[in-house]
């Protein structure tokens, strides 16, 4: 992929789409494969935001039924099939344990039965995938002793039980958010990251004609043109809209949460389940097997603030780990034995209640003509799951305004680059045989992170001996260095080590190897000694616990 931005003369396009995580993402595959002119508006990296904070789960929203939301969670149920079907080296079923005890009533397992019983009948088509070793059995009950041998970290005081179901795991979200831009840009679509919307061009009637844009790495400024323009920007939305007012200043009151994870060696699950406890106070958490480690996640409370200014605390790090040994495991958890932690906002799209935990995820698709901006789409809300949908339902109200008729959406029905692969264990098993020359971990690694594109990346470590080192203990090697840069428009070192690679998302990999990577990519991009020592200060301060 090249960054168009570096090129752009005064080509206009059909639609602009602001904000390069999932759903700007996905918006501009699904304008692509339309046939329109699409440009795609990153300000950083490539789902280096809320797209990147996530548990690593693509769910249907269990939780969601108490809300009402029946609607909801049919959608992300079959959502949940869809990314399946069109990323299977990404998307996993996963097998859940959600433990019942006998407070708060709604942790009830008979209580649960029901909603469980709901969950498996919105699910009727979980089984239809086109891969059938993606099978997904109904839930079952089992009881406290069983909850004990299976999972012994369980704290068995007020246990009843706990409940079986399945929901799917998404291994490494960074790089299936890349996956929809890769689809993008292999459709037509241009795409820049480090691209900074500052503005936008109004016409005389006040309708939106396209964007200002600064090229972060170059500091040169473009006008970029288009009939619509959609603004996918996430927790910066209404910010991003305020710039399109009169008098706007690039302030807004968008509701957001804080969500944060923490990840640790302590083994605190056995590694067969995804672990789900109530606290007392009836909030959700989940304890995920994740390369080895345990990831605890997530919080959910307001946030009020600049979102640029937003950093995980040690107060919230501090505030999960007594939730987590209030009602799980020996209570002893501490802050050092966290070894990373991540955390970002989530917009809101509604405000009846003041508890974040129990407002909606659902998303909404705002014609901003009704404001006097004809040309300009805001999207807001939603959650990963349900990122391709928005996106289709997006389309229609693009269509309209574009006064075109674009035809059906066919993104459910197509595998996504890098991920055509009809059987996955068989590709799994012909990754291993046919290249003897790596390490299996590597392969193993390479084949589900990389897809189909994993033969690139070994032909590069080929041509180079020395790219064939190995990084960690999940095999990663230094030819993904090469092939972040040079395929995937990585132009920092945070965005090779943290969401083209998964060398620093477990926590500091230290310096030796960071400074390795950093003059890599160095000899790459062209770095002088001072730009390379800034990134190598910068990730390791972005890896620093607070």
């Amino acid at each position: 992929m090249q960054r168009f931005i570096e090129t752009h003369t005064n080509e206009h396009f059909d639609v602009i789409v602001i904000g390069g995580g999932i759903t700007g993402a996905s918006v501009a595959y699904e304008a692509a494969t339309r046939g329109l002119k699409v440009a795609l508006l990153e300000k950083k990296d490539f789902s280096w935001a809320t797209s990147a904070v996530t548990s690593k789960l693509i769910h249907g929203g269990l939780r969601y039924l108490a809300n009402g939301e029946i609607a909801l969670v049919r959608e992300s149920l079959r959502e949940r099939r869809v990314l399946e079907n069109i990323a299977p080296n990404f998307v996993y079923p996963t097998p859940m344990m959600m433990t019942h005890n006998s407070r708060p009533l709604k942790n009830n397992k008979w209580v649960v039965k029901i909603g469980m019983l709901m969950y498996d009948a919105l699910s009727y088509d979980k089984n239809f995938t086109w891969d059938k070793s993606k099978q997904i059995p109904m839930h079952r009950t089992i009881s406290k002793e069983e909850v004990l041998r299976r999972e012994p970290q369980v704290r068995p005081d007020g246990l009843t039980g706990a409940s079986i179901f399945y929901d799917c795991t998404s291994i490494f979200p960074e790089r299936l958010t890349l996956a929809f831009i890769k689809s993008a840009y292999a459709h037509g679509a241009k795409v820049a990251n480090h691209a900074q919307v500052e503005g936008f061009i109004l016409g005389v009637d006040h309708a939106v004609k396209g964007v200002q844009v600064k090229d972060l790495l170059t500091g040169k400024t473009h006008r970029v043109e288009g009939s619509v323009t959609v603004n996918c920007s996430g927790p910066w939305a209404d910010i991003m809209l305020s710039l399109a007012k009169e008098g706007g200043n690039g302030s807004g009151a968008l509701r957001r949460s804080e969500g944060i994870h923490i990840i640790t060696k302590k083994r605190l699950v056995s590694g067969t389940y995804v672990v789900g406890s109530m606290t007392p106070a009836g909030r959700h958490f989940f304890l995920i097997p994740w390369r080895g480690h345990t990831l605890i996640g997530t919080t959910d409370k307001p946030y009020t603030g600049n979102p640029d200014e937003y950093r995980v605390t040690r107060q919230s790090i501090l505030e999960l780990i007594d939730e987590v040994n209030s009602c799980y495991g020996d209570g002893t958890l501490g802050y050092g034995d966290v070894c990373h932690t991540y955390g970002g906002l989530r917009p809101l799209v509604e405000d009846q209640t003041e508890e974040t935990y129990t407002s909606s995820r659902r998303y909404e698709i705002y014609d901003n003509a009704d404001d006097g901006l004809d040309g300009l789409i805001t999207v807001e809300g939603g959650k990963y799951t349900t990122s391709r949908m928005l996106a289709e339902n997006c389309l229609k109200v693009v269509a309209a305004k574009l006064r075109r008729d674009l035809g059906r959406s066919t993104t459910a029905g197509r595998h996504l680059a890098g991920c055509d692969i009809p059987d996955l264990c068989a590709f799994l098993f012909t990754v291993q045989r046919d290249n003897r020359d790596f390490g299996g971990p590597t392969l193993e690694y390479l084949s589900r992170n990389y897809g189909t594109d994993y033969a690139e990346v070994l032909a590069l470590a080929r041509d180079d001996r020395t790219k064939a080192e190995v990084l960690n203990a999940d095999g990663e090697i230094m030819a993904e260095v090469l092939y972040a840069v040079r395929r995937e428009m990585a132009r920092t070192l945070s965005d090779i080590v943290m969401r083209r690679t998964g060398i620093g998302t477990l926590g500091n990999p230290g310096e030796e190897v960071l400074r390795k990577v950093a003059e890599l990519a160095a000899s790459e991009l062209s770095w002088d000694n001072a730009r390379m020592e800034q990134e190598i200060a910068a990730t390791m301060e972005l890896l620093t616990l607070p």
